[in-house]
């Protein structure tokens, strides 16, 4: 089993989309997003367009096409990101009823049950912290540490259209 990665590809992208509108006038198309994210520009779309259901993106048509953020990168939370994306919660109990004549099979949902809800809970306060502003101030404090001219190379590429 995989854990899933919604999160951070939808993080991904919206990060992308907010440097994207800090360094140029045009929205952010998929296929940007997704080259940087190492994926099908369709799945950034399919999640994208979740995003924008739930107000946190808006999609442009015509010229220039692409996505802009709707609201600002300090109002929208990683919490916000992970409620759009609607995947339910972190961790699942069995899909089939477990043995009642075991005692492990008997009691492992309730036991279970209590500890993930108070998991959950915990990982949603630190996501409900972090804004969007704030993992991007992030990933572009450690991309320059790691590579110092990147986002300078970045931004030339955005205005020579590449």
């Amino acid at each position: 089993m995989s854990a899933n990665s919604r999160l951070t590809i939808a993080t991904h992208a919206l990060a992308w989309v907010a440097l994207h509108s800090r360094l140029s006038d045009s929205p952010a198309t998929s296929g940007g997003v997704a080259a940087s994210v190492g994926t099908n520009a369709v799945v950034v779309r399919r999640v994208l367009g979740e995003l924008r259901d739930a107000g946190l993106v808006e999609s442009h048509r015509g010229k220039p096409a692409g996505w802009t953020l709707s609201r600002p990168a300090t109002e929208i939370t990683l919490l916000d990101i992970k409620t759009a994306l609607d995947d339910g919660p972190s961790y699942a109990l069995h899909v089939s009823q477990p043995s009642r004549n075991c005692p492990i099979g008997l009691s492992i949902k309730p036991a279970l049950s209590d500890i993930y809800d108070a998991a959950e809970k915990a990982a949603n306060d630190q996501l409900a912290l972090v804004t969007l502003q704030m993992a991007l101030d992030d990933f572009l404090t450690r991309s320059q540490r790691a590579k110092p001219d990147l986002l300078v190379r970045f931004a030339k590429a955005l205005h020579s259209g590449s």
